[in-house]
C-alpha cells in the first residue's frame, strides 16, 4: 500500500463524474481537526499541504469513518481541486473497485504511518508504573488512534511541556486532546468523548445491531454491511476482543507467518467502514427491550438504538487472578494482555504467564523474546489438553521458558507496583516465592452476559444457549411456529456468536465463521418479518 499514490488521467476522469470542481487560493483551509465528516480533495492544480503533484489526494481513515481528521489541509499554492463528500467517496469505492483500492490503500497506509510516527491530535503524559496510563495507551492503540506518549520519568522535555499545560505530576495520566483540551486522569469514556470517536453515529433504525467488536462481531458487521444491511457495532472498550490481546495468531487460515490480534482488528475495522457499517466505542449495552419490534437496545449512557435484529458477540474475558490484593496491581504488574506495549514494561526481567491455552502459549513465546525468563504456570498436568501442538513444541524447546505443571499463584505482594509472587506446586507439595514484578493472566473464560435479562436462556456458566440446544432447557418457551435457528437465542431475531455462545469452539477462525453465518440467519429472520407484514 502506498501512502501517497498519484491517480492517472483515467482515474481522475471517473472521479470527475461524481465530484465538484472547485478553485482554491493559497492560505485557504480545506479542513482541520475541529471539522468532522470532511470531504476528499483531489488536487488538479496547485498544492495542498504536503501534496505537490497533480492527481494526489487528501484524507486517511477518519474520512471513511466520518471522525475528525488528524491534520489540517491547507492550500499552499493557488489551483483547482475535485471535491467529494464522504457519502460520494463510499459510493465510488463500492462501484469502482480500481479507484476504491487506490483510495483505501492510501487511507490505511497513512493511518499506519501516523501511528508509527506518533503523529495525531493526542499527547498522553504518564508513567510506566501507572495502571491508568496503560489503560489509556491500550485504548488508543486498539482503536488505531495515533498518539504521542511522553513518560514524565524519562523524557527530558516532559517538565517543560507539563508547565506550559499547567499540569502537575499528581494529575497523571494527562491527555492533551485536539490541541485544545487538557484531560486530567480521564476515564476511557471521557477520552472517547473528547476525541469525538462516536460523532458520526446517526439514530436511524438498524437492520442489524452487533454488540461486541471481537472477531465474531466484526465478521458479522463485514458480511452484514457488504450485503446492504444497515449495520451498527457497539463495543464496550476497543475492537479486537480477547483475540486483540494476542501478540501473534499463527493458525488462522491465509496467514502462514501469522498476524497479531491488533492487526486483525485494524484490518477488520477498515473493512466494516469501507462497506458503510458504523462503529461506536467506549459504550456499554445494559438492556435489550425485546417486547416489540424493532428491538430497543439501551446503553449505559442512556442512548437508545432501534434494530430489527441483534447479534450478541460480547465474547469472554480472562478470569481475574483469584488472589487477594491482585486487583490492586492491575496494570501495575498484573496484566490481562500480552502485546508489545506490555512487553516494553518488563524488558530483560523475569515474568510469569498464567494459563494453559493458546493465548497463554503465544504470550509465553512472545515475552521470551525480550524477558530474561518466562515461568508458565499451568493448573493441568499437560499442555495438550488445551494448547495447539505447534505452540507446545515451541515452548518446550525454548531455553528461557520453564513450565510449572499443577501450579497456581497463591499470593502477590508489593506497594505501588507488584514486587513478588508466591506459587504453590501441587505436584511437589511446595510453595515458591520469587521476586517477579510482572504477571500475565490468560486463564479461564468468563462470558460477558451479566447484563442479559431472564428472557435469555444461559447455561450454568453464563454462556448463551442457542438453536437446537434450547429444546433441552427447562422453562423454555418459544413464541414462533418454527424452531429456533442455529445461532438464535431464546428471543427470536437475536443471535449469539463467538465465545459468548454456549458450546462454541474457542478459536478465531470459528468466531469469524459464526459471525458470517449469523448474517445468513439474520436475512432469514428479516424475510420472515417482511412476509408477516405482507400477509397482514
Amino acid at each position: 500500500m502506498q501512502d501517497n499514490p498519484t491517480l492517472d488521467r483515467e482515474h481522475i476522469d471517473r472521479i470527475r463524474t461524481v465530484a465538484q470542481l472547485r478553485s482554491v487560493c493559497s492560505g485557504e483551509v480545506l479542513y482541520e481537526p475541529s471539522c468532522p465528516d470532511v470531504p476528499l480533495f483531489v488536487v488538479l492544480d496547485g498544492t495542498v499541504s504536503a501534496i505537490r503533484e497533480s492527481g494526489q489526494f487528501t484524507g486517511e481513515m477518519s474520512l471513511i469513518s466520518g471522525n475528525r481528521p488528524l491534520v489540517t489541509a491547507r492550500v499552499t499554492q493557488d489551483g483547482a481541486v475535485l471535491e467529494l463528500t464522504r457519502e460520494k467517496v463510499l459510493s465510488l469505492m463500492a462501484k469502482d473497485t480500481e479507484v476504491g483500492d487506490i483510495l483505501m490503500g492510501a487511507f490505511v497506509a497513512r493511518r499506519l504511518l501516523a501511528i508509527q510516527l506518533g503523529e495525531g491530535n493526542v499527547v498522553l503524559f504518564g508513567t510506566k508504573s501507572s495502571g491508568r496510563t496503560l489503560a489509556l495507551r491500550e485504548f488508543l492503540t486498539r482503536n488505531g488512534h495515533p498518539f504521542t506518549y511522553i513518560d514524565i520519568d524519562t523524557d527530558s522535555c516532559a517538565s517543560e511541556l507539563m508547565e506550559k499545560l499547567d499540569v502537575r505530576n499528581g494529575e497523571i495520566p494527562v491527555v492533551y486532546c485536539n490541541r485544545r483540551y487538557v484531560l486530567r486522569n480521564p476515564s476511557i469514556a471521557e477520552l472517547a468523548a473528547c476525541l469525538d470517536l462516536n460523532i458520526n453515529i446517526d439514530k436511524g433504525v438498524r437492520d442489524v445491531l452487533v454488540i461486541g467488536a471481537g472477531p465474531a462481531g466484526l465478521a458479522a458487521a463485514v458480511y452484514a454491511a457488504s450485503e446492504g444491511l444497515k449495520t451498527l457495532v457497539i463495543e464496550k472498550s476497543a475492537p479486537g476482543g480477547q483475540a486483540g490481546s494476542s501478540s501473534k495468531i499463527e493458525n488462522y487460515l491465509g496467514f502462514p507467518t501469522g498476524l497479531s490480534g491488533q492487526e486483525l482488528a485494524n484490518r477488520s475495522i477498515a473493512q466494516i467502514q469501507k462497506f458503510g457499517a458504523q462503529l461506536m466505542v467506549a459504550q456499554s449495552v445494559v438492556h435489550i427491550d425485546s417486547s416489540r419490534q424493532p428491538y430497543k437496545v439501551i446503553l449505559e449512557s442512556g442512548l437508545k438504538f432501534n434494530a430489527r435484529s441483534v447479534v450478541i458477540a460480547t465474547g469472554a474475558q480472562y478470569a481475574r487472578l483469584p488472589v487477594e490484593e491482585a486487583e490492586a496491581f492491575t496494570g501495575r504488574g498484573v496484566y490481562y494482555n500480552a502485546t508489545y506495549m506490555e512487553a516494553q514494561l518488563c524488558d530483560s526481567e523475569e515474568v510469569a504467564v498464567v494459563g494453559g491455552g493458546n493465548s497463554a502459549g503465544q504470550a509465553a513465546v512472545f515475552l521470551a523474546q525480550t524477558s530474561s525468563k518466562v515461568h508458565l504456570l499451568v493448573r493441568s498436568r499437560k499442555l495438550s489438553e488445551s494448547m495447539s501442538q505447534y505452540l507446545i513444541a515451541r515452548i518446550e524447546a525454548h531455553p528461557r521458558i520453564e513450565i510449572h505443571y499443577v501450579t497456581q499463584i497463591g499470593a502477590v505482594t508489593g506497594t505501588a507496583h507488584l514486587e513478588s509472587i508466591e506459587w504453590k506446586d501441587d505436584s511437589l507439595g511446595i510453595k515458591v516465592n520469587r521476586p517477579i514484578r510482572h504477571v500475565f493472566v490468560m486463564a479461564g473464560a468468563a462470558p460477558r452476559t451479566e447484563w442479559l435479562e431472564d428472557s435469555f436462556v444461559l447455561d450454568k456458566k453464563g454462556f448463551i444457549v442457542t438453536g437446537p440446544d434450547l429444546a433441552g432447557c427447562t422453562n423454555f418457551q418459544w413464541p414462533l411456529s418454527r424452531s429456533p435457528l442455529l445461532l438464535e437465542t431464546s428471543v427470536p431475531g437475536i443471535f449469539a456468536v463467538g465465545d459468548t455462545r454456549a458450546g462454541s469452539v474457542k478459536r478465531v477462525a470459528s468466531e469469524v465463521g459464526e459471525g458470517a453465518m449469523a448474517v445468513h440467519l439474520v436475512h432469514r429472520f428479516l424475510a420472515e418479518g417482511t412476509e408477516r407484514h405482507n400477509a397482514a
